[in-house]
């Protein structure tokens, strides 16, 4: 069953009042307007979401994980693992694909479906070895010419003694390094949480696209709010203050492209959102392929060293 969010109350009132009357053998007609009706609040909803709103809908369990798009989008997908120095961190997932006859190499955050997967795959927050991995499968994109996309969706590093013991600062610095320093393509999608270096450690992109309702921040709204106000309950003030939707960073240009979700967001029509993150995709590396390594890394260097100049 759809599972909905507070601001979605009046939706799934009438979703149910519909189902209800189907069931008791009522009107097809009546509850076809009851469909209609809820469909159009739907959409005005989703026209003037807040920025927590967004951060709510960015979060929802059955959006589209790594697996999905992965599923949805290449072909071939041959996962490899451990980054040779400690182990194999479930929380980041990649490997070689092919999409579109095109051979690229993909990694991203897996968050996971159930209970037993997000805690396989620690909900998204990886350890130092994940990044370790990542900038081993991104040295194997070098050394072979491949493009790199990353799909990124993690509340943040995992904050843990352990991963501090294994340097995760420093592991989350030279991902970030090696994105900036490679010579092929390199394309970061947002696709539902982007917390702080977490994020930017898989991010650091020749493009960064957004989808709509994703959100991008150097903190969450629930900690900013602890920090500003010592206490959460102020999170959606810190939301609408961060600039953290997708809109906001377009016009700040710390993004370079939005794509647009499906009505009501990509939780509700998980293949028409990874149909139109595939055209997407397929633009930037038309676009990013033809360039030689020295183009590639001038341009995210610029990109990068430009933010925030007044």
């Amino acid at each position: 069953m759809m599972e909905y969010l507070s601001f979605e109350k009046p939706i799934e009132a009438l979703t149910r009042s519909a189902a209800t009357l189907r069931e008791s053998g009522g009107s097809e007609a009546e509850a076809a307007m009851l469909d209609e009706r809820a469909h159009r609040q739907l959409g005005d909803i989703y026209a003037r979401l807040t920025p927590w709103q967004r951060t709510q809908v960015a979060r929802h369990p059955a959006r589209p994980h790594f697996a999905h798009y992965v599923e949805g989008l290449f072909d071939h997908f041959m996962p490899l693992g451990g980054d040779r120095t400690f182990g194999n961190d479930q929380a980041i997932i990649g490997g070689f694909a092919q999409m579109g006859g095109r051979r690229v190499v993909v990694i991203g955050h897996a968050k996971g479906e159930d209970t037993a997967s997000r805690l396989r795959h620690n909900f998204g927050m990886a350890r130092p070895e994940g990044y370790r991995k990542a900038m081993r499968l991104m040295d194997l994109a070098d050394r072979f010419g491949l493009p790199v996309i990353t799909l990124v969706d993690t509340p943040g590093a995992f904050p843990g003694v352990d991963a501090e013991a294994r340097g995760q600062a420093e592991a989350i610095a030279r991902s970030t390094e090696k994105c900036l320093s490679l010579g092929v393509p390199l394309i970061a999608v947002i696709v539902g949480e982007g917390g702080s270096g977490g994020a930017v450690a898989l991010a650091a992109a020749n493009r960064v696209l957004m989808l709509e309702h994703a959100v991008y921040s150097v903190i969450s709204p629930e900690g900013c709010a602890s920090i500003l106000w010592r206490g959460s309950e102020r999170a959606p003030d810190a939301a609408e203050a961060m600039k953290m939707t997708a809109a906001d960073l377009l016009q700040l240009g710390v993004i370079h492209r939005i794509v647009y979700e499906p009505v009501g967001g990509a939780h509700r029509n998980h293949a028409e959102t990874i149909r139109r993150l595939g055209t997407a995709l397929r633009s930037e590396l038309d676009d990013l392929v033809p360039l030689g390594a020295d183009e590639l890394r001038n341009e995210r260097w610029n990109f990068f060293m430009q933010l925030g100049e007044l």
